[in-house]
């Protein structure tokens, strides 16, 4: 019987750390798919020279996270689907968060 429970215990144990893996995995390559996602919506939208590198990065990889568990998780739209998503949502992130800091900074010229 202390047998059975040792086994048992293992199996879950090794369930839960696979489970732990892949999300740490997954997790990996949103952010390293999301510096290349940023970049590909920063030369998509316009007016966007007074952005560093740090924050393109930033938006893609919050893009290529939204977008892709979006695109995955909601719709099922396969790899083509999950990348079109991610740069239409971190391009839209880099609209709205470069008309904020345009928007702060007229104001700080007054």
């Amino acid at each position: 019987m202390p047998v059975l429970v040792g086994v048992l215990l293992l199996v879950v144990a090794l369930l839960i750390g696979g489970a732990l893996l892949g999300i740490a995995l997954n997790l990996i390559w949103y952010l390293l798919v999301g510096l290349v996602i940023g970049a590909v919506a920063r030369l998509i939208v316009p007016k966007t020279a007074g952005m560093g590198l740090l924050a393109t990065s930033l938006y893609g990889i919050g893009g290529a996270l939204i977008g892709g568990m979006v695109a995955d998780e909601v719709f099922d739209w396969g790899l083509l689907g999950s990348v079109i998503t991610s740069v239409a949502v971190a391009a839209f992130l880099i609209v709205v968060f470069s008309a904020v800091a345009s928007r702060g900074k007229q104001a700080d010229a007054r």
